[in-house]
């Protein structure tokens, strides 16, 4: 990889919350399979513990979500900005990696740019900016060099908003579609067709969704007869999916853990999700959807001025069509569901051109000689580290 040599590297990497230490672990893992001998410091959680590092404090105390949690651990979340960033100061590395979680790593890269203005900083995975708040690419060239994207749009985003220079490293799960495409029966066969029901993965969208996910698949089975329906969820949301779940006409199978969702998506014949990064699982999986999202009133209407971007769905915004029917808001009954989720059972033209649509993903998505992700990450942020 080019930029890493023989020369000893020495890399700070900050991870702020649990999708940020799997991306950690992989890019530490690709850093020394590409610098052996780098020496790797930061802040992370049991994954990149798991590869050595030995976090300056524990991840949990900045991993927050939410206006109210945040307030009441901010002086906490206040000092350990102040002391992540000055322990980069005091020994400065090659470059800083900051990984996702903006309202925190963003604020240490700020004051290390400050004190360091020759160090590069690098920001593994770009904010939304394509979405909402387009405004904040433009301020981010003050505190950062490169941006490692996870989706292939996005530097096209920061060249037109202007950003920093944006590298496309490949997402994550592009690397998974062995586990999304494994070899099984064919969807719906030898039984009544499989719909994956995914109402979200926060106690908000599960109590905003259920119902009506609930009564939608009602109308289906009342229109194309008997359904298999499959609810994967996840254990901090379990209680409340499976007691809202009793009520549901069409009793669901409640699944846990990623091996079992990803074996329901091989064998869905469609699904219906909330918006979210599962939403890029299934189109990869090439499971046809429907999108579904509600948020509180107030939320909405903070949306409506704040949201550019043309879809809220993933696998739309990467291929640049609305290919995926979304119902949002007021749409989102489950009349309008049924009426989307039925063609898709069914079979016919709208099937056919979303299933066309998703497989075009693949050539969207790869990277060049099929580089895993990480390792496309390990070789810009060698290449960063070689100015210093």
């Amino acid at each position: 990889m080019g930029g890493g040599g023989d020369a000893p590297r020495d890399v700070f990497i900050v991870a702020g919350e649990p999708s940020g230490d799997q991306l950690g672990f992989k890019l530490m893992r690709a850093l020394r399979a590409a610098c052996p001998g780098v020496r790797l410091r930061g802040v992370g959680g049991e994954a990149m513990a798991g590869e050595g590092l030995r976090s300056l404090f524990p991840m949990d105390d900045i991993a927050v979500m939410g206006f109210l949690p945040v307030v009441k651990r901010l002086p906490l979340l206040l000092r350990r900005i102040r002391e992540t960033a000055e322990a980069v100061i005091a020994q400065p590395p090659h470059a800083l990696v900051i990984i996702d979680s903006p309202d925190f790593t963003h604020r240490v890269a700020r004051r290390v740019r400050k004190a360091a203005p020759d160090l590069p900083i690098i920001d593994y995975v770009s904010p939304s900016v394509w979405a909402w708040r387009p405004g904040r690419a433009r301020k981010m060239r003050a505190y950062v060099d490169e941006v490692l994207a996870l989706l292939p749009f996005e530097p096209g985003a920061h060249a037109r908003l202007g950003g920093p220079p944006c590298v496309y490293v490949g997402h994550p799960l592009i690397e998974r579609l062995a586990d999304l495409r494994a070899q099984s029966a064919p969807a719906g066969a030898g039984g009544p067709p499989l719909i994956v029901a995914l109402p979200g993965s926060r106690r908000s969208e599960v109590e905003r969704l259920m119902d009506d996910f609930g009564a939608a698949l009602a109308l289906v089975a009342a229109r194309v007869g008997p359904v298999d329906v499959a609810l994967p969820t996840l254990a901090h949301v379990e209680p409340l999916v499976r007691a809202k779940a009793m009520s549901w006409p069409v009793a669901p199978r409640v699944l846990l853990g990623e091996a079992e969702k990803f074996a329901a998506f091989r064998q869905a014949r469609a699904a219906l999700a909330a918006s979210g990064t599962v939403t890029l699982e299934l189109a990869l999986a090439q499971a046809p959807m429907v999108v579904a999202y509600r948020v509180s009133g107030v939320e909405a209407a903070l949306a409506r001025r704040l949201v550019v971007a043309q879809s809220i769905v993933l696998p739309n915004l990467v291929l640049g069509d609305n290919a995926i029917p979304e119902l949002l808001q007021e749409e989102c009954t489950p009349q309008r569901l049924a009426d989307a989720l039925v063609p898709l059972v069914l079979g016919g033209p709208q099937r056919d051109a979303q299933v066309a649509a998703l497989a075009r993903l693949d050539g969207l998505m790869r990277l060049p000689q099929d580089e895993a992700p990480s390792a496309a990450a390990a070789r810009e942020v060698l290449r960063l580290c070689a100015r210093r």
